[in-house]
Parts: structure tokens; sequence; C-alpha cells
């Protein structure tokens, strides 16, 4: 009975430092912003690393935070495949990247790449909620968390944890089944209170890589016109450009390796946005 009882205390003790620790985290994130997608495919990750990289090259401190459980892309499109951060009796160091970018991924704990993860909701939720009580994140400008698609357990986990999120932005492309999709995203939004910074419609048109002109390869408008519907702010579109598809493989953000880029241009004036709304 007695061990039972010092259990049960040690237990406790342990989740009011969790708690206390997940506070200072927060507390220390000037602004958190959510990158969502109606459905897998649509480059959201890409967005999401782009707007981190571009925004810690503006001289913000930024996070960027990979809770893709099922499809953790972000070591991959870094660079950081192999390269695990450091652990010790302080907690976990995110991966330092560019002076002022940081970085963690589920992907960096997996034996492999191809090792599949499966885990109900509450897993998820307690692996979400170590990202951020067990990281040292330090003090953050900005919090960029690139999300699974949809509105599953890990998207509801993340906004109850983080107590309060400043945005989202929400990916999409041309096509109309992915505007379908869309629309759950704003409406799970709209019905969890988180504002709306904007739609971005990726993969708006095609770059040819020898005359530079942007050929209409789908139809496009849809995204800009939902973000009329909706009254929520359109943040522009983002061409298919073989630069960016080859800099993802190679782990190299467009932003910076290819920053004179129609991409990087356009996810620099997507950031210029962003921060005109979000100021730290």
């Amino acid at each position: 009975m007695t061990d039972k009882k010092e259990s049960c205390q040690c237990d406790e003790r342990q989740a009011i430092k969790k708690e206390i620790a997940l506070k200072a985290t927060v507390s220390a994130i000037k602004k958190k912003i959510l990158v969502l997608s109606g459905k897998g495919g649509v480059g959201k990750s890409t967005v999401s690393t782009n707007l981190a990289v571009g925004l810690s090259q503006k001289g913000y401190h930024v996070g960027l935070l990979d809770i893709d459980i099922h499809g953790p892309n972000i070591p991959n499109m870094l660079g950081l495949e192999g390269f695990p951060p450091m652990i010790t009796d302080m907690g976990v160091f995110p991966i330092k990247m560019y002076d002022n970018l940081h970085v963690i991924s589920i992907g960096f704990f997996l034996e492999g790449k191809d090792t599949p993860i499966v885990w109900r909701g509450p897993l998820k939720h307690r692996m979400i909620e170590q990202f951020l009580s067990d990281v040292r994140w330090g003090e953050l400008d900005y919090l960029v968390v690139d999300s699974p698609p949809g509105t599953g357990d890990e998207i509801i986990s993340i906004v109850q944890l983080l107590d309060k999120v400043d945005g989202a932005v929400i990916v999409a492309t041309p096509q109309d089944v992915a505007l379908a999709d869309v629309r759950r995203s704003i409406r799970f939004c709209i019905e969890g209170s988180i504002p709306v910074l904007g739609i971005v419609e990726n993969m708006s048109g095609f770059v040819c890589p020898h005359c530079g002109n942007t050929v209409e390869i789908f139809k496009t408008g849809g995204a800009e016109r939902l973000a009329q519907e909706y009254k929520v702010p359109f943040l522009g579109k983002i061409p298919i450009d073989p630069k960016i598809v080859q800099a993802g493989d190679d782990g190299k953000p467009v932003m910076i390796y290819y920053p004179d880029s129609k991409p990087a241009e356009a996810f620099s004036n997507i950031i210029n946005k962003i921060t005109e709304v979000l100021k730290v």
C-alpha cells in the first residue's frame, strides 16, 4: 500500500514538473504559427520550411516544430537526416541552423525513415507535449509548426498545449478537390478561434527552366476566391519550379540557395505579409 502511495506521489510530482516546464516554454514564444492543409501532397512542409528559414533570415529567433508524426519531412528538407539533437540531463536541445533557426522533428528519433509509426491519440499527445516541455527552445520570436494534413489528433493536441495560437497559414493547390479540403481547415480555425493569417496557393503555375516564364498548367484562382468567400487574407501564389523540387531533395531551402527564384520571391512576399500582422 505504501509503495503504491509513493508511486502515485512520484507520478504527481512528475506531472507538476512537466506542466511547469510546458508553461515556461510556451510563455517564452512570442508568436505561434500553425501551417495547415486539408490534404497531403500540397507542399505544406515546403511552405513551413521556407517560412521558418525566411523569418530567420530577417533576424528573428525562430523555432520549426515538425509534428507530422506519420510523415516527418522537415529533416530531409533541411539536410538534417542522420543528425540527431543533443540530449542531456537538462533536456533535448533542438538542432540550430543559420544562427537563429531551431529545429525539432519526430524524424530525428526514428531508427530509419522507413520506420512506420503506429500510435493512438494519447501517445501522439504525449509526444507533442514532450516536444514543448522537454525541448530547450529558449526565447523565440516565432514558432512555426508543420502540422499533419487534416484536422486530427496532432492538431487538436498542439492547439491545446500552446494555449493560444496566434495564426494559421493554410496551404492549398489550385484543384477543386483540394479546395474542398481547405474549407474544412478554415472551419476548424473558425470554430477553434484561431485567426487565419491567410491562404497560400502552392503549385500555382509552372516556371519554365529555359525561358523563366510561368505557364498555367492547372486552373488557378480558386484559393483566392475561397479567401474572398471566407473573408480571410490571400497570401499569394507559389509556382512549381524545378529549383524548388531540387532544393527540397538536396536539403537546401530555396530561400537560401535560390534567393532570386520566383518561389523565393513569393515566399518573401508572404513572410512580409505575416510579419506585418504578427509583429514582435
